[in-house]
């Protein structure tokens, strides 16, 4: 079948997400000009000591008939290269780069009618692999930041409800009398307005202080079942995890200027879980 069948997609919202992967360098340099060698590593490419970002722009929408596209990613390559790194390679180059809350919400800003009737959901700025700003339409003009950390613990699934063989059933090689280990990472996300005086929404190194201080110092290398008080009495499986640890953090960051939107943890790169209240 080479599209779709008439009418099949009138009640569907289909979204579609490119990243852009691209460096700024300190030097200026000709690399927008020609055709991008290796879009997959970053376009303009990393020379000495620059910055590297990503930037990864959603969009919503329903396809069009003919192509059975919602977007020819071409044209979000094109955008961004053309109008978001040259802004942000100018302010950059100026001293000016206000951080990543301000990136975000310029790039969704300038892309976000630019693909019409197709839009623009949100925009997310990656300044590490690991810390990212988010921009949602249906969210302006709060952003989101989130940052990974990680821990590692051994735990063990078991219901003492459960008889012997019933808690070997449903957990499987988890019920393993002594425990088994994962290396988990843990997002934490953050929602709220950026102080526009510094385009801020929280000093990250304080962040991390808060979440180290009441969530990885309290929970790594620890046997979660036994050594925890949270999981005396609840199975520590990783939906359970995701959910302990919001409700460790939400009090903290209460008197924040950003609120605790959400916590993911992964139990493996195949298996996470994402809570929020």
């Amino acid at each position: 079948m080479l599209g779709p069948v008439p009418g099949e997609y009138t009640l569907n919202v289909f979204r579609l997400t490119r990243e852009v992967r691209f460096a700024v360098n300190h030097a200026p340099d000709d690399q927008l000009a020609s055709r991008p060698p290796n879009s997959f590593g970053g376009y303009p490419a990393l020379t000495g000591a620059g910055q590297y970002f990503a930037l990864q722009v959603t969009l919503a929408g329903e396809l069009e008939p003919r192509t059975s596209y919602l977007l020819n990613i071409k044209q979000v390559d094109e955008a961004v290269r053309g109008k978001v790194i040259p802004f942000v390679t100018e302010l950059i180059r100026a001293n000016a780069f206000g951080g990543g809350a301000g990136a975000a919400e310029g790039a969704f800003k300038m892309l976000r009618d630019a693909f019409r009737p197709v839009e623009v959901e949100s925009a997310r700025w990656f300044l590490t692999p690991f810390l990212a700003y988010e921009v949602r339409r249906s969210e302006l003009p709060m952003v989101r930041l989130s940052q990974r950390f990680e821990f590692s613990a051994s735990h063990r699934l078991h219901n003492p409800r459960f008889s012997d063989e019933e808690n070997r059933r449903k957990f499987g090689k988890c019920n393993n009398p002594h425990g088994h280990g994962h290396n988990y990472e843990v997002q934490v996300t953050l929602a709220g307005e950026p102080d526009q005086s510094v385009g801020v929404l929280i000093d990250v190194p304080a962040m991390e202080r808060i979440v180290s201080s009441t969530v990885i110092d309290r929970f790594d290398h620890k046997n979660l079942n036994v050594e925890t008080e949270e999981f005396r009495d609840l199975i520590p499986s990783v939906e359970n995890i995701a959910m302990v640890i919001f409700r460790m953090l939400k009090p903290q960051f209460e008197r924040q200027r950003a609120r605790l939107a959400s916590v993911t943890v992964w139990e493996t790169p195949k298996t996470w879980c994402e809570y929020s209240e």
